[in-house]
């Protein structure tokens, strides 16, 4: 006869291999979520900056005003979304007939948005000209400036608008003074 012995784990090698599974699980889950809550908060920052430089192309190549409005009905918060769109009547906010250019959806749970300009206005937006220049919605030759600043957790990104249109993204907590955020 030909002796072949099986050989199977005892039960104390599986409870130690399920131990140390459950300990190397326990260090990667929380750095994990660190790692899906940055990303989220880039994609946003990002997903914003798009639309912004979209607007400012469309107003160049269409000659004329283009807007960027949070798709909240009151105007408000930027967290529900926003809009790309031509404002033929100059209300500031997307009407029926009204050629939509880009929609974004919610963001992420978790992300807010506050928005500076120096001319509040309500609802919140922001125009370019066609020059390609920031501008006021009800006159294309007074210059409007501001920051987004989309805040998650401990992290926040500031969307910072100049005077002639153009987008920079920083970080306060690398970046200091020369990003001081909309909720400064």
């Amino acid at each position: 006869m030909s002796g072949s012995t099986r050989r199977g784990y005892s039960l104390t090698e599986l409870l130690i291999v399920l131990g140390l599974a459950g300990i190397l699980l326990a260090v990667a889950v929380p750095s994990y979520v660190g790692v899906l809550r940055r990303q989220q908060l880039r994609i946003a920052v990002n997903d914003l900056v798009a639309a912004i430089n979209l607007t400012r192309s469309h107003a160049v190549a269409r000659g004329g005003k283009v807007l960027l409005v949070p798709l909240d009905p009151s105007g408000s918060s930027w967290r529900e979304g926003w809009v790309v769109f031509v404002d033929e009547n100059n209300n500031r906010r997307p009407d029926a007939g009204e050629l939509l250019l880009f929609q974004h959806g919610p963001l992420e749970e978790g992300i807010s948005v506050a928005s500076v300009f120096s001319s509040s206005a309500t609802p919140a937006y922001l125009a370019y000209n066609s020059a390609g220049r920031a501008c006021s919605a009800g006159n294309s030759l007074a210059a409007r400036w501001g920051t987004l600043s989309l805040v998650q957790g401990d992290s926040t990104r500031n969307i910072k608008i100049n005077m002639l249109g153009r987008v920079r993204v920083c970080d306060p907590a690398v970046d200091g003074a020369s990003c001081s955020s909309a909720t400064d």
